[in-house]
């Protein structure tokens, strides 16, 4: 359209230095006033496409349940890896792009890892296993409106099992009000809700004890109805999600997908600042009360408490977080409390385009022996010293030593583990 718009400009200039030599004739005057008009219909033209091109919305990302508009995701979690819906189409008509919408809009993004290890742990084995084949989906459903969904492969001794890990469909109101739907990695603490499915997005091979996949420390999934967003605090970047839904099931592990059983529904709050001036820093702290029934028909209420620090910048990496777990047995309120906390420390060297980055966490967990809830919950006290090495932007190679006790007098147990994990 411009090289349209150049030629037509041309001849009107070309036909008005002809005038310029003698007084044009009827026929020249005719077509001097179809060229000027057609000269301001195509300048009407691309003004109307200019201004749709920049009243399109900039793409949304959607990490879990971090407020949209929120800061990139740092190189060990890009935000290729987390996006859960983009709008995106064009149509290119000469030189000047417009571009449309098409609903739904389905991307789908995978992890997977495969492992090794060995342990002088009398009773265990050492080899090879497949770890999770992890599966992101993504649609946009409107311009406000957007799914996602994770579905992981599970190798079990028997064969695959399949778990929907998250199901969620969202509403952005706006930057300060976004309401979702479905089931979530429950917003306590950082890690949950940072590091999802998928090995190739933590650091390290294994996540820590108090987050881990099938444990009990916390309730790592939620089903129900979260509001998050932002709220303006100038360039504090204070951020805020509460959820209500169904708390643990009578298996503690696992949440009340098929609904609640004990028609006592469970909440959740979790606030938090990432400074502008301070890229990369997040401290926040999150709250969570339920009530759980067990297949005995014990009753516990129970109160987490949970508080963080992170610096993502990777030179260093600095991630730490602690969490108290307190339950009532509410027929005789004898309570009891629980704790763990991790710390890990990674930097990313400035060698080997920056591709190997070592790193150190060390984790402690407690659980007293007043506990009557935690009980196949033990004690903690381990560290972890390992290094990475992305080989791609997509695949990395990473090797640990950990060093560990359950019992204190107990002996220590050593082992080495080995991961390649990538992301397609």
């Amino acid at each position: 359209m411009y090289r349209r718009l150049f030629i037509i400009a041309v001849l009107l200039l070309t036909a008005v230095a002809a005038g310029g030599q003698s007084p044009p004739t009827p026929d020249q005057a005719d077509q001097i006033r179809t060229l000027v008009q057609q000269v301001q219909q195509l300048q009407q033209r691309v003004t109307e496409l200019e201004a749709k091109v920049s009243a399109y919305p900039t793409p949304v990302l959607y990490a879990g349940t971090a407020p949209v508009g929120s800061k990139p995701v740092p190189q060990e979690t890009p935000a290729a890896t987390v996006q859960a819906h983009q709008h995106e189409g064009a149509e290119a008509q000469a030189a000047v792009r417009q571009i449309e919408t098409h609903y739904p809009s389905l991307q789908v993004r995978g992890f997977g890892d495969a492992d090794f290890s060995t342990t002088d742990q009398k009773g265990t084995t050492s080899g090879f296993n497949l770890g999770q084949l992890d599966l992101h989906l993504a649609s946009a459903l409107s311009q406000k409106v957007s799914y996602f969904g994770e579905i992981t492969f599970n190798a079990q001794p028997t064969g695959y099992t399949v778990e929907v890990e998250r199901n969620i469909i969202r509403y952005d109101y706006n930057d300060f009000f976004k309401i979702s739907f479905g089931r979530y990695h429950t917003p306590i603490g950082y890690w949950n809700t940072a590091f999802h499915h998928g090995a190739w997005l933590q650091t390290t091979i294994a996540r820590p004890e108090m987050v881990k996949f099938g444990g009990t420390f916390i309730p790592i999934h939620f089903v129900g109805f979260l509001a998050e967003g932002n709220i303006p605090a100038g360039g504090l970047g204070l951020g805020y999600s509460v959820g209500v839904g169904n708390g643990r099931g009578e298996n503690i592990s696992r949440p009340g997908d098929a609904g609640d059983n004990n028609n006592n529904r469970a909440w959740v709050a979790n606030l938090f600042v990432r400074p502008a001036k301070l890229y990369g820093l997040q401290i926040g702290a999150s709250g969570y009360r339920d009530k759980i029934t067990l297949a005995d028909g014990r009753n516990f209420r129970e109160w987490i408490g949970s508080a963080y620090l992170v610096w993502t910048k990777e030179h260093p990496e600095f991630l730490a977080e602690f969490a108290n777990v307190n339950h009532e047995l509410i027929m005789t309120g004898q309570s009891s409390n629980n704790q763990a906390f991790y710390a890990q420390l990674g930097y990313r060297l400035p060698w080997f385009e920056r591709t190997v980055k070592p790193y150190y966490r060390f984790e402690y967990t407690h659980v007293p022996p007043s506990e009557r809830l935690f009980t196949d919950t033990m004690d903690l006290v381990g560290s972890i010293a390992g290094v990475r090495y992305d080989i791609t932007n997509y695949a990395s190679f990473k090797a640990e030593y950990r060093n560990s006790r359950r019992t204190p007098g107990d002996p220590r147990v050593n082992g080495a583990f080995f991961q390649t994990c990538f992301t397609f």
